[in-house]
């Protein structure tokens, strides 16, 4: 049977942690609250990391970070990266063709 981890935070329970994960924008924050979800149910680590797609570590190091910074431990840091080499205008344009869809690409290529 896998180990067990403490979700030491308790301001909600398994329930209100579902309904926050139905309506989160972020597919990754959404499996994250799901796996907590999962571990204050009683599940073990291998179970709710493996129900989550993720895996003991992974669940752990989240469980962690939720215990600290409650639901907003559980989003992306940001990253800085590499700076765009294009320009704000041809950003919008790219964006612009995506949004219109191939038949446009076509049509202009």
């Amino acid at each position: 049977m896998g180990q067990k981890i403490e979700v030491t935070r308790l301001e909600l329970s398994a329930s209100p942690l579902r309904r926050l994960a139905s309506r989160s924008q972020d597919g990754r924050v959404a499996c994250r609250v799901l796996a907590i979800a999962h571990v204050l149910e009683g599940a073990s680590r291998a179970e709710a990391a493996s129900a989550c797609g993720m895996d003991r570590q992974t669940l752990r190091d989240w469980v962690h970070r939720y215990n600290h910074d409650g639901i907003g431990g559980l989003s992306d840091a940001p990253r800085s990266g590499r700076p765009s080499s294009l320009s704000d205008e041809q950003l919008q344009d790219l964006k612009d063709l995506v949004l219109a869809g191939p038949d446009l690409w076509r049509s202009t290529g």
